[in-house]
């Protein structure tokens, strides 16, 4: 015990003088955090008028996009009087931002690093983060990480398949991971050998704290059930799942195989980190250095508890702004406090992009639950992937146990036409494998009909 407490304590050590030699105050901004955080949301909101009063004028006064834009609607920041105020400039959208990149640029803006998103919503972003952003959201998600009583420097196993993480694996990004007591578990490749080979590492690494994707721990985690493995005896104390909607059977799954809780986090490389769970359950929003706003598609604000798409500000990207930044995703904001005491915000359940919603035959929409459920019913699938192909068409990928019979095609086909239509052609393939998103990514369902510039949820 005493030795994997040196081992955690050095590298914990290590991390805060890695991000030392990057320029980063995340060390600082984390023990900030961690006051602030009990704060009352009066006191956070003033904080945020605070910052944002800041953001705005940096924005005006150094930063071409917003001088143009700001003089073209009459809007000066020095008159910002009120959170609300920023309601009267537009909503940002991926393709402003790939349109006219270098315009976005603060005058003063020090090294930025170029970054992308996977484009799992169908457009792909290329923007830039500088040391003072990407500070704020390492501290943020390290606040988060304490909340659960596991810190950096614990044994953790990585569930991850972002192109960019993977590609940076050279020896020197190995000898790090190995320094701070990290195990990358690549998710391109769910395979039953591949799956195999993971269970193996769990067992001998033994992690205290799982990080990645619910859709591919999960489907680890249900593989090992399926084996008849324990993984309740490695000493997980909380899985992390993030990236992705977590769903209530990933939950369960991963909970009952891991012996542990699951603490969804929410946010991305372009918005931030938004939210994250804590043990009583609440998700609190990172308010500090994230304004959240959910809005209807006209772009009007909705009564509390209501969904509608989330448009983040993030008060810490000052030399490259995101201001009224569309996340495309869809939630709502919980005008409560939580059990744990803190004064953040909570954001409600996140219901996934709105390409993770279908449209019926008669126009209304539906949450793509209802599709995976009737899926999840049938024995002998063990993957599946539904895209709406159209208003009178889907398509449903299929990796059988074993050659599914008439009765259950036919079975899944009506449930399907029960729910979109009638007349909905529904094509169901089945298939050896389901590839995942070039992010690494396993989206359940996948929807191509959408309003032009809007999402499509029910309001």
């Amino acid at each position: 015990m005493k030795a994997n407490a040196l081992a955690a304590w050095s590298a914990r050590a290590l991390f805060q003088l890695q991000e030392h030699i990057k320029g980063h105050d995340s060390v600082q901004l984390r023990r900030q955090l961690e006051q602030s955080q009990w704060w009352t949301p009066a006191m956070i909101a003033e904080l945020q008028l605070l910052r944002l009063r800041a953001l705005l004028l940096h924005a005006q006064e150094q930063v071409p996009y917003y001088q143009e834009l700001f003089a073209q609607s009459g809007f000066n920041a020095r008159a910002i009087h009120d959170l609300r105020d920023l309601r009267c400039l537009p909503v940002l959208r991926k393709r402003e931002i790939n349109r006219h990149a270098e315009r976005f640029r603060s005058a003063q803006a020090g090294p930025l690093q170029r970054l992308t998103t996977g484009g799992s919503s169908g457009e792909s972003l290329a923007f830039y983060l500088g040391r003072r952003r990407i500070s704020h959201d390492v501290a943020a998600k390290w606040r988060a990480t304490r909340w659960w009583d596991v810190d950096i420097g614990d044994r953790e196993a990585v569930v991850w398949g972002s192109p960019i993480e993977l590609k940076a694996q050279d020896r020197w990004r190995r000898l790090r991971d190995r320094l701070l007591r990290s195990t990358l578990l690549p998710a391109f490749d769910l395979s039953a050998q591949r799956m195999d080979e993971y269970l193996r590492i769990l067992r001998r690494e033994r992690p205290a704290m799982m990080f990645g994707y619910p859709s591919a721990i999960s489907r680890i985690a249900g593989h090992a059930r399926t084996r008849g493995l324990r993984l309740d005896d490695l000493g997980v104390r909380v899985v992390f799942a993030t990236a992705e909607c977590l769903y209530p059977h990933q939950r369960s799954v991963m909970e009952e195989v891991f012996a542990g809780p699951v603490a969804n986090g929410y946010g991305g490389r372009d918005a931030g980190f938004i939210a994250h769970e804590c043990p009583a359950g609440g998700m609190h929003i990172s308010a500090e250095d994230i304004i959240v706003e959910i809005l209807d598609p006209a772009g009007r604000p909705v009564p509390a508890g209501q969904p509608g798409e989330i448009v983040v500000t993030h008060l810490a990207t000052q030399e490259f702004p995101f201001i009224r930044y569309g996340t495309g995703d869809i939630g709502a904001i919980e005008h409560r406090q939580c059990a744990c005491g803190r004064g953040l915000p909570l954001l409600g359940q996140v219901d996934g992009r709105s390409t993770d919603f279908i449209v019926t035959q008669d126009g209304s929409t539906m949450h793509g639950l209802a599709l995976i459920y009737i899926l999840r019913e049938q024995a002998g699938i063990s993957a599946f992937k539904i895209i709406q192909e159209s208003i009178q068409r889907t398509r449903i990928l299929l990796v059988p146990d074993h050659s599914l019979n008439a009765a259950q095609l036919n079975a899944i086909t009506a449930q399907f036409k029960a729910r979109l239509g009638p007349d909905v052609e529904i094509l169901i393939e089945q298939a050896d494998a389901i590839q995942a998103e070039p992010s690494g990514k396993h989206r359940y369902v996948v929807s191509k009909v959408t309003q032009e510039g809007q999402p499509c949820y029910p309001i």
